[in-house]
């Protein structure tokens, strides 16, 4: 990653500022944050503090953080199948500098743990390979009794924790508009967008309630999504001689860097690669959720640890949707949090029995189409600052969203057509409105136009079946208010 695109990604600069700095760099030559400086566009303060929020490479054996035994340990597994014998394999694999691979390496070969094997010839000389001795191949066989994690170097946990508090979403300000624009597209009134903006700023958890299908979920999502400026995430941490793995491809979208070789990459300011770029993460957990899953979990063939969801989703968002239906009951999975959403902290205990504290540091938000008052009691209702009801559209709205999903699959939605769905839903029958209800009615007509090989356009009895399909005969409401009467025939036609 270039350091004019850190600069962007952290709001202070704009893209365009970027180019012209590049643009005169090209020209005149001198390094990009000074010419920034120069152009009145960033401080050197500001400058410093972008440089600073990556971690910075080690430079030592003892800047690691690690003892030399558990290096040499990494070492001497990696080495152990042949394939990585040279230092900058081996630093590809560990993610260290090759100045401290150099240093390991000497190390290793004064413990008589590696031997001269050759060299490798390359485009930018020879370089030594290396092998295992029959004392190295032994050191590695014991290590692989303690662990057959073979990667990336740790970092130490305190450097993670460190790491967290420096990163923590609450300290990010999302203005209103940032909030307005991430949930644009979803039609909900003002005071939604008013309440949900504080409980983002805020970084504390909130609940999102209401009956279904009435975008709670959706404005989880867009909630999710709205933080724009980057974290760093450890592959693994160490704590008690134990492993832990932090980093998911599946949940940590990466930011490339850069390969190093233009001197604007952050990689070129001396980057710890043991960290991760990443933007801020999503999880979302549904009905699959148990208490393990909240644990740390002890591969008992590897010997060593994967992080917990909630570890995953540190200094990012972590929506528990569906909240009340989970496999596990909702008051002990209150119970396993009631700690950790008050006080910030969380405990995790390793299978040796010892236990380590974590911060907790991350968005929580519970969606549930359930009343609240029968999943948690007061005092955990008192550990939810927001609260925020999800309510079914008013009727305007209801049209507004019915509008937006005919266009979004060909259609025009007449008044005409609105009032008769809007007749047959609250007069004809005693059904709630909801949001989801416009997009499904929209796309049941354009599947049963599909089927005639007619093009796509609203018909009565299209609708009717639509509507039909809402709900079942046996739903509450249904038949409830005035007996259905004869209706003209309703046949408004719009080309796909």
């Amino acid at each position: 990653m270039l350091l004019g695109e850190l600069l962007v990604a952290n709001g202070l600069i704009t893209a365009q500022d970027a180019a012209e700095a590049l643009r005169r760099q090209r020209q005149h030559g001198g390094r990009l944050g000074d010419i920034l400086i120069a152009m009145g566009r960033i401080t050197e303060r500001d400058l410093q503090r972008v440089l600073h929020s990556v971690p910075a490479a080690p430079l030592s054996i003892e800047e690691t953080g690690l003892s030399l035994n558990d290096l040499l340990n990494l070492l001497t597994k990696a080495m152990h199948g042949g394939s990585v014998d040279t230092a900058t394999k081996l630093a590809e694999v560990l993610k260290l500098p090759q100045r401290v691979v150099h240093l390991l390496l000497e190390e290793a070969n004064a413990a008589k743990l590696i031997e001269a094997i050759g060299a490798v010839k390359t485009l930018t000389g020879a370089h030594p390979r290396y092998g295992l001795s029959a004392r190295g191949r032994e050191w590695a066989m014991q290590a692989f009794e303690q662990s057959s994690y073979v990667g990336p170097a740790p970092v130490p946990l305190a450097d993670y924790v460190s790491r967290i508090q420096r990163q923590a979403i609450g300290d990010e300000r999302v203005a209103p508009e940032a909030v307005a624009g991430a949930l644009g597209g979803l039609t909900i009134a003002d005071a939604l967008i008013s309440q949900v903006g504080p409980a983002i700023n805020s970084g504390r958890p909130m609940l999102l309630y209401g009956p279904p299908g009435n975008g709670k979920t959706s404005i989880a999502e867009r909630i999710g999504s709205i933080f724009d400026t980057m974290i760093c995430v450890p592959h693994c941490f160490e704590v008690g001689g134990q492993i832990v793995k932090v980093f998911d491809p599946d949940i940590h979208k990466e930011v490339q860097l850069d390969d190093g070789a233009n001197s604007n990459s952050i990689r070129a300011t001396g980057f710890d690669r043991r960290w991760v770029l990443c933007r801020r993460p999503f999880v979302v957990t549904g009905g699959e959720l148990t208490l393990e899953m909240l644990d740390l979990r002890f591969n008992e063939l590897a010997k060593f640890y994967e992080a917990p969801l909630h570890v995953k989703a540190m200094n990012g968002t972590f929506l528990i949707d569906d909240f009340g239906r989970q496999l596990v009951a909702p008051e002990t999975l209150l119970n396993r949090w009631i700690v950790p959403l008050e006080s910030r902290v969380d405990y995790l205990k390793l299978h040796t029995g010892k236990s380590f504290a974590l911060p907790f540091d991350q968005l929580v938000i519970f969606s549930t189409n359930m009343p609240p008052s029968q999943l948690m009691d007061g005092a955990f209702l008192r550990r939810l600052p927001y609260k925020i009801e999800v309510g079914a559209p008013s009727r305007d709205e209801y049209r507004a969203i019915f509008r937006s999903a005919a266009r979004r699959n060909g259609l025009e939605a007449t008044d005409e057509v609105i009032n008769y769905v809007l007749a047959e839903l609250t007069e004809r029958n005693d059904f709630p409105l909801a949001a989801y209800q416009p997009e499904f009615i929209v796309r049941q007509v354009v599947a049963s136009c599909k089927f005639r090989g007619i093009r796509a356009q609203f018909h009565k009895d299209m609708l009717d079946f639509a509507i039909g399909n809402l709900f079942t005969k046996d739903s509450p409401g249904y038949g409830m208010t005035v007996a259905r009467r004869g209706t003209p025939n309703l046949r408004i036609a719009a080309g796909a």
